[in-house]
């Protein structure tokens, strides 16, 4: 057990540094990795499948590799090492803080009406086209990107430090930019993105049901409803074109008691989403609370992943 309790224990400390010191403002490594897959789009780029499965096999290998050693170089050292490997690599792929402020930002803007100002902000949530959104369509992307990051940004990468250490939630991180930056419909990347919107899906796939369920426990915390989360979550998800933010935004939309879903406009094509909850449109003061719910959300899993550890029987 002490592999194991060290590495939670990592996690935790991984956690805690996101809750402090946000993302570095210069030099992310996940910055650092997208640039070097830009690069190494350069000669890969077919467009066909085959060629993406390619990119994605060299850029999250290479990513995998550098994490083992790392694990490797940590593990039969002073505990301190491990923990501190554990908890760098998860603080990278964690944006739990960021993702906080940004929502927050966007919810002041629109108080304001501030439409220019919010519609330059929304890039840094989402890849919809801002341009074509008013105050009603930047509030609803704004509380989606909010709900899907939730999973991706701040479950996920808890989970994947949890289960499988530096080399896993690096992976993990590896995987989710590349899905971001190939992984839509795009004429160029419909086929070439292929295998990295695959492999997210099946990435995030456990991840997103745990947060749902953490929607769910944390609702009322809110001010929210944990039935709404449920009935929202297995009436509309089922609907939704992703397998993974379906069923995340459909928990959010029922705790919160708003409407998400409909037009979607990116900036490669427009596409009609099923709606998601059937309560009234969101506003800022809801794009709040999606946010105090998302950090919550976060919140809970650490500490789950904290009582696992603690009440799992040793050898």
């Amino acid at each position: 057990m002490l592999v194991t309790r060290t590495r939670i224990v990592g996690v935790l400390v991984g956690c805690l540094a996101d809750l402090a010191l946000s993302d570095p403002k210069r030099g992310h490594p996940v910055a650092a990795f997208g640039d070097a897959a830009a690069w190494l789009e350069r000669f890969t780029y077919r467009d066909a499948k085959i060629a993406g499965a390619l990119h994605v096999s060299l850029a999250v290998g290479t990513v995998g590799l550098i994490g083992t050693a790392v694990q490797r170089a940590t593990t039969h050292r002073d505990p301190l090492w491990p923990i501190a490997a554990t908890a760098t690599a998860t603080w990278v792929a964690l944006g739990g803080t960021s993702l906080a402020r940004t929502g927050l930002d966007m919810a002041r803007l629109l108080d304001r009406n501030d439409i220019d100002a919010a519609r330059q902000l929304l890039p840094s949530l989402c890849g919809r086209d801002p341009s074509r959104l008013d105050g009603s369509g930047l509030t609803r992307a704004a509380l989606e990107s909010v709900a899907e990051n939730t999973s991706d940004a701040q479950v996920a990468p808890l989970l994947w430090a949890s289960a499988s250490g530096v080399p896993g939630v690096l992976m993990y991180r590896a995987i989710n930019t590349l899905d971001a930056m190939i992984g839509h419909r795009s004429p160029r990347y419909i086929r070439f993105g292929w295998a990295a919107a695959r492999l997210d899906d099946l990435a995030n796939y456990v991840a997103a049901r745990v947060t749902a369920v953490l929607v769910v426990v944390c609702a009322p915390l809110v001010g929210g409803s944990a039935l709404g989360a449920v009935a929202a979550w297995h009436r509309d998800a089922v609907r939704h074109p992703s397998p993974n933010a379906g069923v995340v935004e459909a928990a959010f939309a029922g705790a919160l008691g708003v409407r998400l879903g409909g037009p979607t406009q990116y900036h490669h094509e427009l596409q009609i989403r099923p709606t998601l909850g059937d309560g009234r449109q969101p506003g800022a003061a809801d794009l709040r609370r999606a946010v105090a719910l998302s950090r919550i959300v976060q919140l809970g899993a650490a500490a789950l992943l904290a009582a696992v550890s603690s009440v799992r029987p040793g050898r």
